[in-house]
């Protein structure tokens, strides 16, 4: 059975083109570990909500629009050895290196989680 991660962040709107690079650069490496599709999506239709929303959870400022991004894995599996990879300190692949590919976001505010699907209707 597949396994999804999901992201959602508060991006700086001037900073949208950075948020492309940033991913273009780190989510190939996802793929290359294994991977089955990454999506990253910029807010279009964002609405306030009366008790919580998107921007509330993420505490979005004016000048920020909310980002929601996906992982698709095989299986959790695959997942786990590629986040493994990713936090071990003897990896230097620049992709994940915060010098090299600083996000255009504050990460403190991101929300982020393992889902494991329990629908999945296709067309």
């Amino acid at each position: 059975m597949s396994y999804i991660d999901g992201f959602v962040i508060a991006v700086p709107t001037a900073n949208k083109q950075k948020f492309i690079d940033h991913a273009r650069m780190a989510d190939g490496m996802f793929i290359e570990e294994g991977a089955l599709r990454v999506v990253e999506c910029w807010g279009d239709d964002v609405p306030e909500g009366k008790v919580t929303d998107f921007r509330m959870a993420v505490k979005a400022e004016t000048d920020e629009i909310v980002a929601f991004s996906w992982i698709e894995w095989p299986d959790k599996a695959t997942r786990d050895a590629c986040f493994a990879k990713m936090m071990d300190p003897a990896n230097t692949d620049p992709r994940i290196d915060m010098a090299t590919n600083t996000p255009p976001f504050d990460g403190k505010r991101m929300i982020f989680g393992g889902f494991t699907p329990v629908v999945d209707l296709k067309a």
